[in-house]
Parts: structure tokens; C-alpha cells; sequence
């Protein structure tokens, strides 16, 4: 392993979990093309993960082996490092609230930023570009009742607001009350008329 290899491993120690690794983070190290090379040479060898294509993650190591980072701490890193907002995806959403029992297959997240894929070892995780009605209340539980009658789509989004209205505290109500300005027409009706 070369001495630049070796520094950007001692770097890459003091990151957190699930930090995104980048070749112009490291230029205090050496020139571009020298640190690209050695960032693809660690990949190379397991000493780290490609990500996407320039971006790379330190894997996790424990008592039971190396892993790759959670996705949680992947999207929290991105969220605090890019400003973007990021939330789970409406099927998600769907699922944690009972309008279905379809699991999601894949993790799929919703964002402000550009769509892309990240792969986390085996894991595929896909950030998704959506509409910022989609991100309204992005870390409140009524947001995710926005996302999840957003994926249930305009057909079944007031009967799913029926079934869910009964579980929302009266607070959650006011928020997506608070909302309805912001979502589209067929959606913004029926928040419109829930009842405290």
C-alpha cells in the first residue's frame, strides 16, 4: 500500500459512520489524479466502498466482520453535508402506516436534490428526485401521512385519509391542515376537511 493510501485510510478513521468519501476532500494529500487513483486501489482491495461513481464509504468493522454503513446513517450524513432534504418514499411511508403490507424490495428515498444510487455493498439505496409537496413536513408523522396518500395515488388517497384520520393525534391534524396550501388540488380537498 502506498504512503498516500495509507493517509487517506487515517483520514477516512476519523469520519462517522455512513460519511461520504470524496476525492476533493482529500487534496491536501496529493494531486487529483493521484488521489482518485488511490481512492479506485483501495476500492480495489475492500478497504472502502464505491459508493457512486467519486464517492466512497469507509466500511463498518465489528466483532461480527465488515459491513457496509447503515443506510440510516448514509441519508443522515447526506442530509447534514448536501442541505437536501431527504425522507423515506411513500410506499415506505404506506407500509409503516397499515394501507398496505407490501414491503418495499428496494430502500428508496425521497429528495430535494438530484436523483441518484448509492450502493452500500450488496444494497442498492435510490434517492429519488420528488416535488416539494412530497417533502412538506419532511420529519413530522405528518408527512409521512402526505407521502403515503401520495403513493396510494388520487383514487384511493380519501379513503386512505378515512382509515388514517382515526390514528392522527389532533396535532398532527392541525400540521397537515397547515399543509393542505402547499399539496395539489385532489389531495389538498380532503386534508382541507379533517376535523380536529
Amino acid at each position: 500500500m502506498t504512503a498516500l493510501s495509507t493517509r487517506i485510510l487515517e483520514v477516512t478513521k476519523e469520519l462517522p459512520e455512513g460519511a461520504p468519501i470524496a476525492a476533493k476532500a482529500l487534496l491536501h494529500l496529493g494531486k487529483r489524479a493521484a488521489v482518485d487513483q488511490a481512492l479506485s486501489r483501495l476500492a480495489e482491495r475492500g478497504k472502502l466502498l464505491r459508493a457512486k461513481r467519486g464517492v466512497y464509504l469507509r466500511p463498518v468493522e465489528s466483532r461480527f466482520g465488515v459491513r457496509a454503513p447503515s443506510v440510516e446513517k448514509v441519508v443522515e450524513e447526506i442530509k447534514a453535508r448536501s442541505g437536501e432534504t431527504i425522507v423515506s418514499s411513500g410506499a415506505a411511508a404506506a407500509n409503516h402506516l397499515g394501507l398496505t403490507t407490501q414491503v418495499p424490495v428496494r430502500q428508496v428515498y425521497l429528495t430535494s436534490g438530484p436523483s441518484r444510487e448509492l450502493h452500500l455493498g450488496k444494497q442498492v439505496v435510490q434517492l429519488k428526485h420528488a416535488p416539494l409537496w412530497q417533502l412538506t413536513l419532511a420529519n413530522r408523522p405528518a408527512g409521512e401521512v402526505v407521502r403515503a396518500l401520495a403513493w396510494v395515488g388520487p383514487k384511493t388517497a380519501e379513503r386512505a385519509l378515512r382509515s388514517l384520520s382515526q390514528k392522527l393525534t389532533p396535532t398532527e391534524v392541525r400540521e397537515l391542515k397547515s399543509a393542505a396550501s402547499s399539496l395539489p388540488t385532489w389531495l389538498a380537498r380532503p386534508v382541507s376537511e379533517l376535523h380536529v
